[in-house]
């Protein structure tokens, strides 16, 4: 078993504090990207590690103590948005069919349009307007750097599907960024 582990069935608060510090912004961003609020990302991560507290006699080890802490944190924020929306189906990744009709050239982006604080935040918007399905795969893949098998037990989902999801979001994002880029291009020419 590993020495962490260990150290948090004793109820060590240095490992706590350790685990507190290596994982709670990962935890915070994902609850922030789901639930579109810092107060309930908050409390995500707070309740989350209540529950490493509260559980952690029965972590059996067969996942990392990150997948575990990431998949307490995904369900409580699926819990928080079906309190908030219980009609949604929060699993549906139907967003139409991916075939995008703007395609922008990203070689010929400058660097510093792609990373000036305004783009930021058009991409922070266009990842907020994901389904929460797409968007989870999206932040724990691409932000998170995540594997797709922790991502796929992270969401209790298929790798196949941990692929087609990204896969799907991905094309959304570039269909909702291509006119803002394209925009930017020709204001710029």
């Amino acid at each position: 078993m590993d020495d962490m582990i260990a150290a948090l069935k004793r109820r060590d608060p240095d490992a706590l504090s350790q685990v507190f510090n290596d994982h709670a912004d990962k935890i915070y961003r994902l609850a922030v990207s789901q639930l579109h609020d810092e107060q309930s990302a908050d409390g995500v991560v707070q309740d989350t590690f209540m529950k490493l507290i509260e559980h952690i006699d029965s972590f059996e080890g067969r996942a990392r103590i990150s997948t575990w802490l990431y998949r307490v944190a995904y369900n409580e924020c699926m819990m928080r948005l079906r309190r908030q929306r219980p009609e949604v189906d929060l699993d549906s990744v139907d967003e139409g069919a991916v075939m995008p009709e703007n395609l922008t050239d990203w070689r010929e982006l400058p660097d510093q349009m792609v990373s000036s604080s305004e783009a930021m935040d058009e991409m922070q918007r266009a990842i907020a307007s994901l389904s929460p399905a797409l968007r989870a795969v999206f932040i724990l893949r691409d932000v998170e750097n995540m594997s797709i098998q922790e991502t796929a037990t992270i969401l209790e989902i298929s790798t196949s599907s941990v692929k087609v999801r990204l896969h799907r979001a991905r094309l959304l994002l570039r269909e909702k960024l291509a006119l803002y880029f394209s925009d930017q291009l020709s204001t710029t020419a």
